[in-house]
């Protein structure tokens, strides 16, 4: 058996930092992620006014903005994002509840990914946003003299991240902020699920209601497992943060590359550090990794997968769009086809990921179909090839890609050659540490 640690939550820890850096006084934050994306969003908190001390192993002290998010007066506050979505989105909507000037800008890749959404929202409620290229992409230009509040809608059909975003911003909205879900469907709703738990732990007040009929009516938060549009608002009244001491937790999608070795490598896998009963939507790993035939037992000291015969399944991975890597390349060593579902808005991530992952699985002999929000697998079983010697898997510059990819030489005890190991540092910076022991 071969025991793994799990790295701390990237999602969890941006929001307890940024949610430490809107309260008011000192916080302590322990465990939080040290990576790239991470960096970029500590950077930005401080240009805005915060105080981030790093204590080391992970733990921040974090002196709060006295008066909320500062940018310029008369010129911009320069916020650059890198490659971070989440950095990006969240915190656009965080600065949009502050004062002054700021100009939001990335690497090129982030300038292809859609902010309209959060940008209709954002104006309806008072920040004035000029796209400096293209509309509805970044970069941008955003003035704000604070948000109003009040009833606004908003569609998440691309990312739930513009929900959490303006959520995160509510409570220094002047009145209770109410968001109703509009448009076609509900993406990671989950991850809503872990910024209401920041939002709570840190003392702010909010009402969840889902309508039945023409009627609306409160619902307890953590309930709420799928969020249907025009069916589900979110209320939150102006408050202060509450500073104080927080942990993070441990990630379940950097994760899922440690649980899926257990499953398709030659010797059991421990992974300790996640909470079984996490909010994170990736803990559905385990669902997935057992519907397909994976042997997981959940312990008290971690959760132990070993190898056993795997089998194609059909899986909607709507709510759990950072498991789709993970769980293609698991597919390869199935018997018969893996088909996931629900999965269009992947081709704006880091890169196309259906796209990417049907391309670097036919370099290991594994035959896929895309279609424009699905990927089905033709698995082959314990019968995959070996990896011919000095086949390169290519990671589009994408963490999720080159972990996922890893997996592909566990079944011939191989390791894995990617074109660019260092872009794990986005989101699990000691990836490679780790894996060393499976090999």
């Amino acid at each position: 058996m071969i025991t793994l640690k799990a790295p701390a939550s990237k999602s969890v820890s941006h929001r307890m930092l940024i949610a430490a850096s809107l309260a008011q006084g000192r916080s302590l934050v322990h465990h939080a992620l040290s990576s790239a994306d991470l960096e970029r969003t500590r950077e930005i908190l401080h240009a805005a006014g915060a105080v981030l001390e790093d204590l080391g192993g992970g733990s921040w002290n974090v002196q709060g903005m006295e008066h909320g998010p500062a940018g310029g007066s008369s010129a911009s506050v320069s916020c650059y994002v890198g490659e971070s979505g989440t950095t990006c989105r969240l915190l656009t909507a965080v600065l949009a509840a502050g004062r002054g000037k700021f100009r939001i800008h990335g690497v090129e890749r982030m300038h292809e990914r859609p902010i309209g959404a959060l940008a209709d929202a954002l104006s309806a409620l008072g920040a004035h946003i000029e796209f400096e290229r293209k509309e509805g992409y970044p970069p941008l230009l955003l003035s704000t003299e604070g948000l109003c509040g009040g009833d606004v809608s908003m569609s998440v059909d691309e990312s739930s991240q513009f929900l959490s975003g303006l959520l995160l911003a509510a409570p220094f909205c002047r009145e209770t902020l109410r968001v109703s879900l509009s448009g076609s469907k509900v993406v990671s709703w989950p991850y809503v699920g872990l910024t209401l738990q920041v939002l709570e732990d840190f003392g702010i007040s909010f009402m969840v209601e889902e309508k039945e009929g023409e009627d609306w009516h409160e619902t307890p938060w953590k309930s709420v497992k799928h969020a249907r549009p025009g069916k589900l608002r979110i209320s939150v009244r102006p408050g202060a943060y509450q500073s104080g001491e927080y942990r993070v937790e441990g990630d379940w999608s950097g994760a899922s590359y440690l649980l899926a070795a257990g499953a398709v490598g030659r010797e059991s896998v421990l992974v300790t550090n996640l909470r079984p009963d996490s909010l994170q939507g990736d803990r559905v790993i385990l669902d997935i990794l057992r519907a397909m035939g994976a042997d997981i037992t959940v312990r008290d000291d971690g959760i132990l997968v070993s190898p056993a015969p795997l089998h194609g399944i059909t899986v909607d991975m709507g709510d759990c769009p950072d498991l789709v890597p993970t769980v293609a390349m698991v597919a390869a060593f199935a018997s018969g086809k893996t088909r996931m579902e629900n999965i269009a808005h992947l081709r704006i991530k880091e890169c196309d990921r259906i796209s990417a992952c049907a391309s670097e699985l036919a370099r290991a002999k594994v035959r896929c179909e895309e279609e424009e929000g699905a990927l089905t697998v033709h698995g082959l079983g314990p019968d995959v090839p070996s990896i011919p010697e000095g086949t390169v898997f290519c990671t589009y510059n994408d963490h999720r890609i080159a972990m996922a990819c890893s997996l592909l030489g566990l079944g011939r005890g191989q390791r894995v050659a990617v074109d660019d190991p260092a872009v794990v540092r986005k989101s699990f910076p000691e990836f490679w540490n780790v894996w060393s022991a499976l090999s």
